[in-house]
């Protein structure tokens, strides 16, 4: 049974605004990485902090049919649970790293205090707070961690602040590890070393993670299953290999044809025109239409179906789900 269910969620900015994320729904398997991937703003950081109520409301409306989480034995719906259970659950059975650790570190508290912190809440039989916190820094390989458990955040490196998030994450003993971008803000080796720690920690601990990126290499070494978001809508969805060896949607191979390779032939880069639309600038059909290497091919009678219609999701191979009236058929190779 899946440790996190998620079925239709919606999002919306305003009473009267239309959906930013529109009938979401994915599942997360015990010790499995799931990987969120879209350009920016399509809506894989607010459909995670959508999952604990961790959007203003207002101005944010969130419903769902579902958002169930199972904690041992019980299944509990996030949508519906009281404020007090959900804040339980928040660092407890769920966790997050953001983007910015400089920004999520308060830098008027030493990073021991604020580790602590977490325990004091969601692990309270824990005695010595600070032999916790040491161990817990030790884990995440912070060098000479009795001493840097009473440094001030700005004392440390991007790649050390990055390590602190996640020990703090880990301090409540979390299932779910929610990592959005976390190596946005550090250089590509310390982005290697972060992410090889994260899939260390998860297979140690038997814990899930959801990562959100936009790195399709990272996908690729990282990731069991992966959901394409695009304006707010999971257009495809699939496992790892499924998806790279066989993508479907057109915008999922055109992230694929951006992505740059050793020993290219010097070519241009392959890029998407246009950009991601507001939810105001959403078309009613197909909202990858106007940007679709597809969309030129097809009939007059077709390009008005991807215009006006709302396509449905379709299953071209076992377990993997896609959303587009006209999908590449499965035998077509990733960049051909």
């Amino acid at each position: 049974m899946a440790l996190l269910t998620v079925k239709n969620l919606c999002i919306a900015f305003g009473s009267r605004a239309p959906h930013v994320v529109d009938n979401v729904s994915f599942e997360v398997e015990r010790g499995e990485i799931l990987a969120l991937v879209g350009e920016s703003g399509c809506g894989k950081s607010i459909s995670c902090l959508a999952l604990t109520s961790l959007l203003p409301t207002p101005p944010a409306r969130v419903s769902a049919d579902a958002i169930l989480f199972r904690e041992g034995a019980e299944e509990i719906d996030l949508a519906r649970v009281s404020a007090r259970r959900l804040r339980k659950v928040r660092g407890g059975g769920i966790a997050y790293i953001f983007q910015e650790p400089s920004v999520s570190l308060n830098p008027v508290f030493r990073i021991g205090s604020q580790i602590a912190e977490v325990l004091e809440l969601h692990r309270p039989e824990v005695t010595d707070r600070r032999a916790e916190v040491v161990e817990l820094l030790k884990l995440v390989g912070i060098p000479a961690p009795e001493t840097r458990v009473d440094a001030y955040p700005h004392e440390l490196s991007g790649g050390m602040q990055q390590r602190v998030m996640i020990a703090m994450a880990l301090a409540g003993n979390p299932k779910l590890l929610i990592a959005d971008e976390p190596t946005t803000a550090l250089d590509v080796t310390i982005q290697a070393q972060i992410l090889e720690l994260i899939d260390d920690l998860r297979r140690k601990r038997d814990m899930a993670v959801i990562l959100v990126t936009h790195n399709l290499g990272i996908v690729a070494e990282k990731a069991d299953r992966v959901a394409v978001m695009y304006a707010g809508n999971i257009v495809e969805y699939a496992a790892t290999g499924q998806l790279l060896k066989h993508p479907s949607h057109p915008y999922t191979r055109a992230l694929l044809k951006a992505v740059p390779h050793l020993g290219g032939d010097g070519k241009r880069l392959s890029t998407i025109p246009g950009h991601v639309p507001s939810a105001d600038d959403f078309a009613p059909g197909c909202r990858f239409s106007d940007r679709c290497e597809r969309f030129e091919t097809l009939s007059e009678a077709e390009r008005e179906q991807c215009r006006n219609c709302i396509p449905g999701r379709t299953e071209p191979e076992n377990g993997h789900f896609v959303r587009c009236f006209h999908p590449f058929p499965a035998e077509r190779d990733a960049l051909g």
